[in-house]
């Protein structure tokens, strides 16, 4: 298999021309991604495959090269007529969320009612729940406790009247013997005049 001689020169010298753009771009005051994507624009501009723009960004920049993936996809964009080297825009929240502003506001709400949730005061802040957290637990030094029943041992006080009630019982049956007629007794059903909180709802901020 015969290869021409000009076309491997060209090769030859479209791949140094590469190289000296990645270094040109280094010179540049440019963010290190940016050099590679004006390099990997450069590439699709002289019609480089994708293994081949892979192979140069790699040997001009190394350990700091682009992943493989994020080199196919910017080579992608600009075979589709992409222009700009720069990020895209992203929606969502500022990474400036956490201000002196929002603190105090956390610090506020959760003051006026220990019971207030992360998601509401999130919620309500317009601030993502993480940064809530962060803030309680990481500002403020607090953390959530959940109410709970503890059995208790009777102290001896408690003890004695309860003895005593059981020996008035004894002596009005032993003073009235049909004093058992007068007890009424019968299945029944407590109902509660209020919802009792679950564990979660009881929850409150110490610290």
């Amino acid at each position: 298999m015969q290869i021409d001689v000009s076309v491997v020169a060209v090769v030859v010298k479209t791949e140094r021309l590469a190289l000296t753009l990645v270094t040109l771009c280094q010179c540049r005051e440019m963010d290190v991604k940016e050099e590679q994507r004006v390099a990997i624009k450069f590439c699709c501009k002289v019609d480089f495959s994708p293994t081949k723009t892979v192979e140069l960004i790699q040997k001009g920049y190394g350990d700091a090269a682009l992943s493989r993936t994020t080199i196919f996809e910017w080579q992608k964009g600009f075979r589709e007529g992409r222009e700009s080297v720069k990020d895209d825009e992203r929606s969502g929240r500022p990474t400036t969320i956490r201000t002196d502003d929002n603190i105090a506001a956390v610090d506020k709400m959760f003051k006026e009612v220990r019971k207030v949730t992360s998601r509401l005061i999130a919620d309500t802040l317009g601030i993502p729940k993480t940064v809530v957290l962060r803030i309680l637990r990481g500002d403020f030094k607090k953390r959530k406790l959940c109410s709970r029943f503890v059995p208790h041992a009777l102290i001896r006080e408690q003890m004695d009247e309860r003895v005593s009630a059981c020996q008035n019982l004894l002596n009005m049956i032993n003073d009235n013997k049909n004093f058992l007629d007068k007890v009424i007794t019968g299945d029944e059903s407590w109902c509660f005049t209020y919802n009792p909180e679950t564990k979660r709802q009881s929850s409150e901020w110490f610290g």
